[in-house]
């Protein structure tokens, strides 16, 4: 775990970067609201609605991201109001809950958009529940919100703009097909209200004060997840990253006794966690957010042992509703299309990449590299059943583990290649242009369907020459990673792999 996070591949800087970004987007969000006069709970709910607007808007443009950052209090402040009047009525309060929940995953259909409007939504009436938030406090929330994103969104797109260079390309989920429960978002939403009512039930009888907790844990696990098989992992990753948080809050936090320097750098310090984290490992992030919980507990005077035990036993409760109501989907489409994404988006660096060396000067791999990190996080994301420790089907963990560390391989030659072709003393030779060929040609047989792909057999397993030019040493180790591919790509799923 350790290694995965500190030695994962980070094109450009962009999660150090927005890591920094974002503690000083939230810092500045905090800090505006306390000069404004706000009290203590309306600065913790705008630095929240500032780590929100800045962890969930991922739209791919920046002027699409100014537009989703300006829409989130169109939906945060009506839920926020509900939250408020429900405050003493547990099962309207429940029911509203479990349709913001229903609502906020139906709405990924809409791509990144929805998703962040339906996370801002959720995680308004948590927050909500989390403060015990009151009808006669929505004048002032409502105006640190607003403050808040405001702070946040000049660091965002104003001080700190890097999207103006590089466009960050995170991909969206698979794109949804059918009618009914045959489309991912229908099925998505109908589980996780499902989940989450299991999960309401349960942490109610828990804690009538913390059982928000549950639910927040069932929606976290959802988020993201389109099988059986992901859902379990997630869900013990965030009871794994929840008893590492709830331990360093026992040793940490605990003693702090609420000082409010010290928690604030560690604050800072958790933030900066989550967002470096949550890209490479679920299970660091969620040890910044437990962390990052029990500080703002501390701040506000009702931290203990007992409410870190608590939590973890919400979190246990909420992991469960998120198992017990997926339905059975084969995970077996969707981690092909991450993968024929995956692939093309290869293709695609290597063709800017031979276009820019070729004297172009409108060709860029850079975009295309950066969607290629997000793109194989999906792919770990889809294929973790498989290569989970606890998994017993070896042969298909094999083959999966082969898949990972030939896409890595990929990756690896593709950052090389854009990094030569960046050089403006880089000259072009002809046999990149044939090379990059080849490698389309490769791309093109492993992503065709099942049945054609004995066709383009030879397409792959090729043979080349070593190049003395180190544009050609990358792009004849990506057609070596290609080729090898073909074996666990092509065969059958339950056969096992028998080294070339």
């Amino acid at each position: 775990m350790l290694k995965r996070m500190f030695v994962a591949p980070d094109p450009g800087w962009l999660r150090l970067r927005s890591a920094a970004r974002s503690v000083l987007g939230i810092g500045l969000a905090v800090t505006v609201c306390g000069l404004a006069g706000h009290s203590l709970v309306a600065a913790i709910t705008g630095g929240l609605a500032a780590l929100l607007a800045l962890f969930t808007v991922t739209d791919a443009t920046v002027r699409a991201q100014m537009v989703t950052t300006g829409l989130l209090p169109a939906v945060g402040f009506p839920v926020l109001a509900v939250a408020a009047v429900l405050h003493d009525h547990p099962v309207g309060r429940g029911a509203v809950f479990a349709a913001v929940v229903g609502a906020g995953v139906y709405a990924r259909r809409w791509g990144p958009r929805g998703h962040a409007l339906g996370v801002f939504a959720f995680m308004t009436f948590f927050a909500a529940q989390f403060l015990h938030t009151v009808p006669g406090q929505l004048p002032e929330l409502y105006a640190a919100v607003a403050l808040a994103l405001t702070a946040s969104s000049l660091v965002r797109f104003g001080v700190w703009c890097y999207e103006r260079r590089l466009p960050p390309a995170v991909p969206s989920p698979a794109p949804p097909a059918g009618r009914g429960l045959a489309r991912a978002t229908t099925r998505q939403a109908i589980q996780a209200t499902a989940g989450s009512a299991f999960a309401l039930l349960v942490g109610q009888l828990l804690s009538e004060q913390r059982w928000y907790w549950a639910v927040g844990a069932t929606w976290w696990i959802f988020v993201n997840t389109t099988s059986r098989g992901e859902t379990l992992v997630r869900g013990f990753r965030r009871t794994l990253g929840t008893v590492i948080g709830i331990v360093l809050g026992l040793l940490v936090v605990v003693p702090l006794h609420g000082a409010a320097v010290p928690t604030a750098v560690l604050v800072a310090v958790s933030v900066f966690g989550i967002f470096y984290t949550a890209a490479v490992s679920y299970t660091w992030m969620m040890l910044a957010v437990t962390l990052m919980a029990t500080l703002l507990y501390g701040l506000l005077g009702v931290l203990d042992p007992g409410l870190l035990a608590l939590r973890l036993a919400e979190t246990g409760v909420g992991a469960l509703g998120a198992a017990l109501f997926v339905l059975p989907v084969t995970t077996h489409a969707t981690t092909d299309a991450w993968i024929e994404r995956a692939l093309r988006c290869v293709h695609h660096c290597t063709a800017e990449a031979a276009a820019r060396l070729a004297g172009s000067a409108t060709a860029d791999p850079a975009p295309h590299v950066a969607e290629l990190g997000p793109l194989l996080s999906r792919v770990r994301l889809s294929l973790s059943p498989l290569v989970h420790p606890l998994s017993p089907l070896r042969a298909r963990k094999a083959r999966a583990r082969q898949v990972l560390v030939l896409l890595d391989d990929c990756a690896r030659e593709v950052r090389g290649l854009a990094s030569i072709a960046a050089d403006p003393e880089a000259s072009h030779d002809a046999r990149l242009t044939a090379s990059c060929q080849r490698v389309e040609a490769a791309v093109e047989a492993l992503t065709t369907p099942r049945g054609a792909r004995d066709a383009g057999a030879a397409a792959v397993v090729v043979a080349h020459p070593p190049a003395a030019e180190p544009a050609l040493a990358h792009l004849h180790g990506l057609e070596r990673a290609l080729a090898e591919l073909s074996a666990p790509l092509r065969s059958s799923p339950r056969a096992p792999l028998v080294d070339a």
